[in-house]
């Protein structure tokens, strides 16, 4: 009698268990698709799996297979452990300190890039504060399809080139830009600048 409660507990607790990894899977396939700028049609042309099948996913109504969530992560672009991981609904503050913040250098030295987006939206969202000495010049390689970058100027003035599409911005402007082709950032001007740059990585599909 004692073996079958014991069973019973255990059958109860794996059922908890898959609802709340459905619950959470669910949040983080939607919240995905979504930053991903990518309908329900679409995304189940690019995984192979029925909009129903996501739809009801999203809407915590069925416990999908780990074949089902292998392909819902490999049209998302990001790792099935991410997908499968659950959330953490409480608070929290994380600081980070100047010495900890990594800087990438330009080839020129004249541009300076502090990380400041967290690692754990690197997949999909990139954010860096960017100075600039005067002609300074941040030369990048494409990023992958459908990447959109936006750069708001804080200080002094930025133009730039997109496959010899020129575009400038001072102060209080923002320039958004394909960055999924070769894109070069300039410091124009006599004085040094700075602006933040965000990066949407796979923003939305552009043909």
């Amino acid at each position: 009698m004692q073996d079958t409660a014991t069973g019973v507990e255990r059958a109860r607790a794996r059922d908890l268990g898959a609802q709340v990894l459905s619950g959470q899977l669910g949040k983080t396939i939607q919240r995905l698709r979504k930053a991903y700028n990518l309908s329900l049609s679409e995304l189940a042309e690019q995984s192979g799996v029925a909009k129903s099948i996501i739809s009801q996913i999203e809407r915590n109504e069925t416990n999908p297979t780990l074949a089902t969530i292998w392909r819902l992560s490999q049209a998302l672009d990001v790792s099935i452990e991410r997908v499968l991981a659950t959330s953490d609904e409480e608070p929290f503050i994380e600081k980070t300190s100047r010495a900890d913040t990594p800087i990438l250098v330009s080839d020129d030295g004249k541009v300076r890039l502090a990380i400041i987006g967290w690692i754990k939206t690197v997949e999909w969202l990139q954010w860096y504060d960017v100075s600039a000495d005067p002609g300074g010049v941040l030369d990048s390689d494409p990023h992958q399809r459908g990447s959109v970058e936006s750069l708001s100027v804080i200080e002094g003035a930025f133009e730039v080139d997109v496959s010899g599409e020129i575009q400038r911005a001072k102060a209080g402007e923002t320039l958004r830009y394909r960055c999924d082709r070769p894109h070069v950032v300039r410091c124009i001007g006599s004085e040094p600048a700075r602006a933040t740059m965000v990066v949407i990585m796979k923003a939305a599909v552009m043909e």
